[in-house]
């Protein structure tokens, strides 16, 4: 089993068969778990929740929603200054619940399925003994977000959301055997309220508001499984969303999620932008991994790749690769050139 590179998520192919077939053979040696490529309705991350989830509860009332003809393609950023998804609780609703516990939310079911493929095709010898299989779940603050929910009601939102997919993943847990298993929580509007860039939001609650959505969220996961994070500073309308000017929030919020997990925590992601401001990279002397494996998201603007690892190790000598997100929002064709830019990190460590 590798722990150089890590597949962060989402890849935009048809199947999960094609996603293994893919990037198993060539890098399978330095992976210590691959994903399925958060297919079909997965690949909108948190987008699809409005769509899929908020509009049809009956507690939830839909405030503002789209033009049709943008329901007809799923869409992740407004089109001009049109309507987009805006809900709040119905009056007299005081606690949010979702029906269907472990299922609701469409995670269980397509691993299971994906795990499937994931396992004929190990038995075949695509996918090289000792890699798990990668799931990849949003953590409960970027699931209900305020771009989305009214203020007064976001706790509400964010409590069913953390219950639900903390039912997700124990479900997850029951199917699929654990020693096969690796769970990935994703994070992007925790690391862009870190900065200060959610409105209405008091920058100085942050890290607690942040961390707090933590302290349940894993404890039922067992120790056979792996666990690891991905922060992430954004792609819907464009990478980055969020250009800080350095790690520092990055860090801190890795050490606080280590910290409070309440479990062993694996691998932790930290994204990096194409910079080699030695000031953006320092912040990283203050990372405590706790025995996690630290993946830097520097696989990308290549023309810069080796002068960024370089001033990286200054401030951290020893981690794992991975790019800055998931594929799944890039165009298929541009995928050879993200497996050979993979390739080239494998090589550099």
């Amino acid at each position: 089993m590798g722990n150089k590179i890590l597949l962060v998520g989402s890849v935009p192919l048809e199947t999960a068969e094609d996603v293994f077939r893919m990037f198993a053979p060539a890098l399978g040696r330095g992976l210590s778990s691959i994903p399925d490529g958060e297919l079909g309705e997965r690949r909108w991350w948190v987008a699809r929740f409005p769509r899929v989830l908020f509009s049809k509860h009956p507690d939830i009332e839909t405030l503002e929603r789209p033009p049709e003809e943008d329901l007809k393609t799923e869409r992740l950023t407004r089109r001009g200054r049109g309507k987009s998804w805006r809900f709040r609780m119905r009056e007299g609703v005081r606690e949010l619940r979702f029906t269907s516990p472990g299922t609701c939310m469409g995670f269980t079911e397509d691993a299971v399925s994906s795990y499937a493929v994931f396992r004929r095709l190990r038995d075949e010898g695509v996918i090289p003994a000792g890699v798990r299989f990668q799931v990849s779940i949003p953590l409960p603050n970027s699931s209900a977000a305020p771009s989305v929910i009214v203020m007064e009601d976001i706790e509400c939102f964010r409590k069913a959301m953390k219950d639900g997919l903390r039912a997700e993943a124990a479900e997850i847990v029951r199917r699929i055997p654990n020693e096969d298993l690796a769970i990935q929580w994703d994070g992007s509007w925790e690391i862009t309220d870190l900065y200060g860039g959610v409105p209405g939001m008091d920058p100085a609650g942050a890290l607690a508001r942040n961390v707090d959505q933590l302290r349940e969220l894993s404890v039922g996961i067992p120790e056979s499984v792996m666990l690891g994070y991905h922060l992430c500073f954004g792609t819907f309308g464009g990478w980055p969303r969020l250009a800080p000017p350095d790690l520092g929030c990055a860090v801190e919020y890795a050490n606080a999620i280590i910290a409070a997990t309440g479990r062993r925590v694996d691998w932790m992601h930290i994204p990096t932008l194409d910079t080699v401001d030695d000031a953006f990279y320092a912040p990283l002397a203050g990372l405590k991994p706790a025995g996690a494996r630290v993946y830097l998201g520097m696989i990308h603007s290549m023309n810069t790749f080796d002068a960024r690892l370089a001033v990286a190790r200054r401030h951290l000598s020893d981690f794992g690769l991975g790019a800055y997100c998931g594929f799944g929002r890039i165009p298929p064709s541009e995928l050879p050139g993200i497996l050979q830019d993979h390739l080239r990190a494998l090589a550099a460590l």
